[in-house]
């Protein structure tokens, strides 16, 4: 079974940054994809961020220009980066990640509170 344990969530004012951390179990090149999604209080999950194996990423408008996604492959780690936080950025974040190995399939994490807000 894979683990995700993110860490870094927490109270920041409007306009300030955090660094997300995604431990990972296994090494990350194992996966086809790694990602970062959030759900606020009564709202659908949405993806905010999303890295292939390849490298390529991609963000939707909401936070493209603000958040980053990377990874460290010598700690088996997936970062997200969150600049210029706003209000509506408020919501559990999750660490998910895609298996290319049996059992194939999409892993989450429990998730980080990021409450923003002056």
């Amino acid at each position: 079974q894979v683990q995700l344990v993110e860490s870094g969530g927490g109270l920041v004012q409007p306009g300030g940054s955090l660094r997300l951390s995604c431990a990972v179990s296994r090494s990350i090149s194992s996966f086809s994809a790694m990602g970062w999604s959030r759900q606020a209080p009564g709202k659908e999950r949405e993806s905010v961020a999303r890295m292939t194996r390849s490298g390529s990423t991609n963000y939707p408008e909401s936070v493209q220009g603000r958040f980053t996604i990377s990874r460290d492959d010598t700690r088996n780690t997936v970062y997200l980066q969150m600049n210029n936080l706003k209000p509506e950025d408020t919501a559990v974040y999750y660490c998910a990640a895609d298996s290319i190995i049996p059992p194939t399939g999409r892993n989450w994490g429990q998730g980080t509170q990021v409450t923003v807000s002056s």
